[in-house]
């Protein structure tokens, strides 16, 4: 017997990663084992362009989302992680880090201190 897929929500638009990278900003499909959603360590001596790739994703999450809570949906697991407990946030008490219907929230505050570029109207990359 195959394994049940979760629901996910597509967030259509959102875009799918940084181009000409390997950094993906999106899935294409649920995955019957869903990434749970953790804070990981960032490395400032690690490819320069994974952390352009975390301001980016935050600078399309900010134009496409807003201060909004937003379902976690087809977002990709490991640059949520890379930002969760800090620029992003649980946006409920009952949070679920493995469910495609986890609700978010971008903190703000310090995400504008450490990625301000992510909130300009046009972000240069």
């Amino acid at each position: 017997m195959m394994a049940k897929i979760p629901e996910m929500t597509k967030h259509r638009g959102f875009p799918s990663g940084l181009t000409g990278t390997q950094w993906q900003f999106t899935i294409r499909r649920a995955n019957p084992k869903v990434t749970k959603i953790t804070a990981w360590p960032r490395h400032p001596s690690r490819d320069q362009t994974e952390a352009l790739a975390d301001a980016a994703f935050l600078h399309a999450a900010w134009h496409y989302f807003g201060a909004e809570p937003f379902e976690r949906g087809n977002l990709d697991g490991g640059r949520l992680c890379r930002l969760f407990g800090r620029e992003i946030i649980p946006a409920e008490k009952a949070f679920d880090p493995a469910s495609y219907q986890a609700m978010l929230q971008i903190n703000e505050s310090l995400a504008r201190k450490n990625f301000p570029q992510a909130f300009e109207d046009i972000m240069e990359v």
